[in-house]
């Protein structure tokens, strides 16, 4: 069985198509700048090697419709037909409540997805687009919603339930959604796997970290809390959001400089994290550089802050599950970047955790970080997102 999985966003759409006789990638790619007149499809060929497509795209209908006219290229394409295609999982960002696993889509679950879009208006339309210009193009394939938040509808009303006056949950869904999930679900039962271990024994911290993050607790293989929220704004510091802030401050600001809700969005979701510290750029690996060099002080505080706010919640989520088995990093930069690793996990030896710096040097690949004496396991687990949706996409059509 071959299926397709489509990621789109509302200027790009990245691809790739599984051989799941064999669970190999046997095409990748996807555009960017979509709807821009600089845009281009980027593929990996099967020998690794990169090839750009330079074509206007300015719409997603004619951006999947060059991605299956690239999956026919006879130079460097991997199907003689469309026909091929048994499915296509899609990664749909906001399911609500109404999505606690991935479904079959029919025009039932696309209206009550549509419901969301109030809850995520850059993510939910674009992912819709998806799924019109694929029915567009191939009325009769089915399709499958692999959603972000679904995970996390395990969680308890004690957890997702913000304290304000309920009657706002009831009216409008405001509450505690989390993000994520797929890549937390995969990397929780994948770490498992990787340490011989049954998930359902297991208290589990998950740290998906990189230019966006967010942690989750998963306690015998069932999301109890993440760090983000209603939007994936909540929880962590990221590479251009802020993360968790005092509502007061948010106020504040607005009267002080003027904003409107537009305008503080903006400020909190695009200049703040990272970025509004260190003040050069988004990007951990220019952070991780400048902090190596050691004559930056704004790079440092950056650094340290980043490091801060993972510890805090991990020793946030060990409490409320009662202890914890496993610590695993995982995301560009929990997959990639020791010194976040280290620095996260540094001061936790009163919990039983002991990193072992030279486990810790690796770099995208399943590792055991801890010392052997470490009553924690540390590990990273680099994520797959694309095959979850797959798997769960051919279990439904199956």
């Amino acid at each position: 069985m071959k299926i397709l999985v489509l990621n789109c966003g509302s200027s790009s759409i990245k691809y790739k198509l599984f051989d799941m006789g064999s669970e190999e990638v046997i095409a990748q790619g996807g555009i960017e700048k979509l709807g821009l007149k600089d845009s281009f499809l980027k593929l990996t060929l099967p020998n690794g090697e990169k090839k750009v497509l330079m074509k206007d795209i300015p719409e997603h209908t004619l951006g999947v419709d060059f991605i299956f006219q690239t999956l026919l290229n006879p130079e460097y394409g991997a199907l003689t037909s469309l026909d091929e295609i048994d499915a296509v999982g899609h990664r749909m960002v906001h399911g609500g409540e109404r999505f606690s696993k991935s479904v079959l889509l029919n025009q039932e679950v696309l209206d009550a997805f549509a419901a969301c879009n109030d809850l995520a208006p850059l993510h939910n339309p674009a992912n819709l687009k998806g799924v019109n210009a694929v029915t567009k193009i191939l009325p009769n394939i089915p399709q499958v919603g692999v959603f972000d938040t679904a995970f996390h509808q395990t969680m308890p009303a004690h957890a997702y339930l913000y304290p304000i006056p309920y009657e706002l949950y009831q009216k409008y869904a405001v509450r505690r959604y989390g993000f994520h999930g797929t890549s937390h679900r995969y990397v929780s039962q994948r770490v498992c796997d990787f340490l011989g271990k049954k998930i359902e024994d297991m208290k589990i911290i998950s740290c998906h970290v990189g230019n966006g993050g967010s942690i989750c607790a998963v306690k015998y293989g069932k999301s109890i809390d993440t760090s983000m929220g209603l939007t994936p704004l909540e929880g962590l510091m990221m590479g251009t959001r802020c993360g968790d802030i005092d509502a007061g401050a948010v106020t504040f600001l607005m009267e002080k400089e003027g904003l409107t809700p537009t305008g503080v969005s903006n400020l909190l979701n695009t200049k703040s994290g990272v970025l509004g510290i260190f003040g050069k750029s988004s990007d951990m690996r220019e952070l991780e550089d400048a902090v190596a060099i050691g004559e930056d002080k704004m790079a440092i505080l950056a650094d340290d802050m980043y490091d801060y706010r993972i510890k805090k919640y991990i020793g946030a989520y060990a409490a409320a599950m009662g202890g914890v088995d496993i610590i695993l990093f995982t995301g560009g930069v929990g997959e990639n970047q020791a010194t976040c690793r280290s620095g996260a996990c540094e001061g936790l030896e009163y919990m039983g955790i002991k990193i072992d710096e030279q486990r810790n040097n690796v770099r995208s690949k399943e590792a055991i970080i801890s010392t052997d004496d470490s009553k924690v396991t540390v590990c990273v687990i680099p994520t797959d997102e694309e095959m979850l949706i797959a798997s769960d996409t051919m279990k439904i059509v199956g």
